[in-house]
């Protein structure tokens, strides 16, 4: 699928709990993101957030993930503000939270505060991105089965949490570090952004291609948000990648997360032009 993209500034609206800010000059609004890149989880945001971070008219928090839209929604649009009392007037603020793309309630709340903001998803090849997340969590601690076990508790894990997460202080920790093949179910979790912002407003790249196509894929980010355009800085490079481990994982194993996850294969290659070949 191709993407549309305008060039006209689009204005985050202004809380009307939040103070003014050290930054405003006279009738300016107080800085807030104008952009958020929404995920996927280890699909190469933090990548992406040193990217952004070397141009000189985007401002990023000094924390990647700022979690306002998930964790955070009880601290109100006060507590987000602050994260940007540091930026320059002319410098685009943006938010990069991996996790607001698999929240199902980040989407309404995104949309209620900033109906108008750009979003930004990197999807990586979906069986891949799984076994990244398990792996990524045996190293932190967080997942203590075999990969086989995590996969067959993943359905019971996750079974309360949306009914949690409902609540704007909710949390479930199976819903963030265990839902591996349910992450990379990307045309549920797109579906949910797509029903409440215009394809104008939303850049879904595939990560291999941007990766493998860094150039291209700076100049289509810097023209996504506007930005005057500079050379690919430096920091070009894969960040929080993993340890290798997923290349240990048997064919069968991965022939078979390939065929659960077939209907997101599908989905990606009709709608927008991903195509993942089977390794």
């Amino acid at each position: 699928m191709t993407l549309r993209i305008e060039h006209t500034q689009l204005a985050a609206p202004v809380p009307e709990d939040h103070p003014a800010d050290s930054h405003s000059q006279g009738d300016e609004s107080p800085m807030l993101p104008k952009f958020l890149c929404i995920g996927a989880q280890k699909s190469g945001t933090t990548t992406l957030q040193l990217l952004l971070d070397a141009h000189p008219m985007v401002f990023l928090p000094k924390v990647k993930e700022v979690h306002y839209f998930s964790l955070h929604a009880d601290a109100g649009p006060r507590w987000y503000a602050n994260h940007y009392t540091a930026a320059l007037p002319r410098q685009l603020c943006g938010d990069i939270t991996p996790y607001y793309l698999f929240h199902p309630e980040a989407p309404g709340r995104i949309q209620a505060l900033f109906p108008g903001i750009r979003l930004i998803v990197l999807l990586r090849d979906p069986v891949e991105r799984a076994l990244s997340q398990y792996f990524h969590s045996r190293r932190l601690g967080f997942e203590s089965l075999a990969l086989d076990q995590a996969l067959a508790a993943e359905n019971e894990r996750l079974a309360a949490a949306e009914a949690v997460l409902k609540a704007p202080d909710g949390r479930h920790a199976s819903h963030q570090e265990h839902s591996y093949l349910s992450r990379s179910r990307y045309e549920h979790q797109l579906a949910r952004y797509e029903l409440l912002f215009p394809a104008a407003q939303l850049l879904v790249l595939r990560s291999e291609t941007f990766f493998s196509q860094p150039d291209a894929g700076w100049e289509r980010l810097q023209q996504f948000l506007g930005l005057d355009p500079l050379p690919l800085p430096s920091a070009a490079i894969q960040a929080n990648a993993g340890q290798g481990e997923a290349s240990w994982v048997p064919q069968n194993v991965r022939r078979r997360l390939r065929e659960e996850l077939d209907p997101t294969y599908r989905v990606m290659a009709e709608r927008y032009g991903f195509f993942w070949s089977e390794t």
